[in-house]
């Protein structure tokens, strides 16, 4: 009685079993691997699979996701024989899931320590100054050789980074020194080329105050020269109007040229820095006269000439000094 009570019970809980084994449900980004009696037969893909049940299992749950891995921080030795402390990271992705699980044990392991043995390599052939400068190098060698060891494990490296260099405390300091004779260096030549500049600056300032000046000079004597070839040309048409007023017998012409030296002398006199009393001469009425015949002189110039009958020749009488 109590078998037959117990029978339907137990068939549905060898269903729920049953069931629960024969449907798989896959979640985005992984891959599980079916295995009949512990081989390898097929991989499922995220959704919903189903299974033969006590026969078929699943076997490793694969992430499909790209994966970042720390590479342990190591010493290296460079070409030059410096030590430099060195770590990184690198980006994977797992593309083909049988070949991950299969083909390789612990995946992780296995790909850090391919970088580390290839870090080393790499960053051991090459000198301090260029582990330093060339990091896309390092970086690109590091991914070729990287991609290439993992292509049979399925799994592609898509990135690898260089996260920190460190050389020895001696090396950091003696860069440091020269980084800041670098700088010294660049500021001394800055320094002379602004000096130089300023001095080519201020010559040609100089070479073009001195074109001005001289221009200014051969303006100011062509000016000069011309005044005095006009004052000469005045000159030269006053002694022509007195020759003809001498050449007529008009003794004020004689008396012009008088009175104008006259004049000129005393002005000279007069204008001495060194002359302290001015003596005028006892005769200077005469000096009013002599105008008043240089006044007659014009007026007889500018007066229109009118015939006049002979003049009887007469002793020609001596200027009034």
């Amino acid at each position: 009685m109590s078998f037959a009570l117990l029978a339907p019970w137990a068939l549905v809980l060898l269903a729920l079993v049953i069931l629960f084994g024969a449907v798989k449900i896959v979640p985005q980004g992984r891959e599980f691997t079916v295995e009949r009696f512990g081989r390898y037969t097929r991989t499922l893909k995220p959704g919903i699979s189903f299974l033969t049940p006590f026969i078929e299992t699943i076997g490793r749950r694969v992430n499909m996701m790209e994966q970042v891995l720390d590479v342990p921080q190591q010493e290296v030795i460079t070409k030059d024989n410096a030590v430099v402390k060195v770590d990184g990271i690198v980006f994977i992705q797992v593309m083909d899931a049988a070949n991950a699980a299969y083909r390789v044990d612990n995946l992780n392991y296995a790909i850090a320590q391919l970088c580390m043995t290839n870090l080393r390599t790499v960053v051991g052939s090459m000198e301090l100054d260029e582990v330093l400068s060339q990091r896309d190098q390092i970086n690109s060698r590091l991914l070729s050789t990287i991609d290439h060891a993992t292509n049979p494990w399925g799994v592609k490296a898509t990135r690898i980074e260089i996260k920190d260099l460190t050389p020895p405390p001696d090396i950091t300091n003696a860069m440091a020194r020269q980084m800041k004779a670098e700088r010294e260096r660049r500021a001394v030549i800055t320094e002379a080329d602004g000096e130089k500049q300023s001095q080519i600056a201020r010559a040609e300032g100089a070479k073009q105050s001195a074109i001005l000046q001289a221009e200014g000079r051969k303006e100011a004597a062509f000016r000069d020269a011309e005044a005095r070839e006009r004052e000469a040309e005045a000159e030269a048409k006053a002694t022509a109007f007195v020759s003809e007023a001498i050449a007529r017998g008009d003794v004020n012409a004689i008396n012009y040229f008088i009175a104008q030296k006259y004049v000129e002398a005393f002005a000279l006199l007069a204008s001495s820095p060194q002359q302290k009393t001015v003596i005028v001469p006892a005769d200077f009425a005469g000096l009013t006269g002599s105008i008043a015949g240089i006044g007659q002189l014009v007026k007889s110039l500018t007066a229109p000439e009118t015939p006049r009958p002979a003049a009887p020749t007469a002793t020609p009488r001596t200027p009034r000094s």
